[in-house]
């Protein structure tokens, strides 16, 4: 006959159990996780550089997660409407976020209300890619390097005009970064997209742009745009004999554009760490690699808390000057 368990250690059984019960929910999930499809919201319209990444990486995880990766573009805002959506989903590891350097590191500061908080509404999964803006101007431009143009615009502040993506988006505020950091003044041109950017650069209506070279590669191969320099830490791998702004005459400048996978807060561990895991995994893929190579970014992997590092730095240097030109949208 088992032996009856006393009143004070039955108190506390109960008490184990009802308290288990808090818990349980997400251990169970996390053990057969995922056993039902994934969505994956990517907060931009479809066709461009967030959708395109979205599509690589669900690609593979819809394969090794055993589940499809539904990609749900909303776009809106900026960015603003998907991410506010994604932080406000379930924790439950089914609904996912493509987060990127415009909707984590600058909407937060440049929206008067964007409805949500990078640091305390999501749980960073990793990183998926790094992409370098760079400064380019036409072939027959007396500028050369960017030193040329520092020494040009201080000679004749306000006078050199400087195209850019709208204003907010990476490019315009790398722009921006790119005169405070200089100490110069000049005419800056935000365009409504980049590509007319782009076309008002090769036709000599702007001296100089600062662009994503995605919508630029076709010229800046053919050699009816010249890159000065690119905007990241190191040299990009497209354009080895391009220098890094820092390289000109800037020490230390860096403007990247960042992508990686979110979920939202309270997302149980386990089911960070399987994402982290099959992430990091397809990252390492040739053929994911690649097609990372062709929108001409390069592949970067990372930890959770390596990911929340870069975030947490990124949106502190945006927003810091967004703050200082008073830039705000309600």
């Amino acid at each position: 006959m088992r032996e009856a368990v006393p009143t004070g250690a039955r108190l506390m059984f109960a008490m184990l159990i009802a308290l288990a019960g808090f818990v349980a929910p997400g251990s169970v999930s996390a053990q057969d996780y995922p056993n039902r499809p994934i969505t994956l919201i990517v907060p931009f319209p479809p066709g461009g550089g967030n959708d395109a990444m979205a599509r690589i990486i669900a690609e593979k995880l819809s394969t090794s997660l055993g589940q499809q990766i539904v990609v749900d573009n909303r776009g809106g805002a900026g960015g603003v409407i998907g991410s506010r959506a994604a932080a406000k989903a379930a924790p439950d590891g089914y609904t996912l976020l493509l987060g990127h350097t415009g909707t984590m590191g600058i909407n937060p500061s440049l929206y008067a209300n964007p409805g949500y908080d990078i640091r305390k509404d999501f749980a960073p999964i990793g990183l998926i890619a790094v992409m370098p803006m760079a400064f380019m101007t036409q072939p027959a431009s007396p500028y050369r390097t960017i030193a040329d143009v520092i020494a040009a615009a201080k000679a004749s502040p306000g006078k050199i005009n400087v195209g850019s993506s709208p204003k907010g988006t990476g490019s315009h505020l790398c722009a921006e970064l790119f005169m405070a950091s200089a100490g110069v003044q000049m005419n800056l041109i935000p365009y409504k997209g980049t590509a007319q950017s782009i076309t008002d650069l090769v036709g000599g209506h702007v001296a100089i742009a600062c662009n994503i070279i995605p919508p630029a590669f076709g010229n800046l191969k053919a050699g009816t745009l010249r890159p000065l320099a690119v905007t990241s830490a190191k040299r990009s791998s497209h354009f080895p004999d391009v220098p890094t702004v820092a390289e000109s005459g800037l020490p230390g400048f860096e403007a990247d554009l960042y992508y990686g996978l979110l979920a939202p807060a309270g997302t149980p561990r386990p089911i960070i760490e399987r994402l982290n895991k099959e992430l990091r995994a397809a990252l390492a893929q040739d053929d994911v690699r690649a097609r990372i190579a062709n929108d001409a970014a390069e592949p970067l992997s990372s930890s959770p808390e390596e990911h929340a590092a870069l975030l947490d730095r990124d949106e502190t240097k945006w927003s810091t000057l967004i703050r200082k030109l008073n830039l705000k949208i309600d």
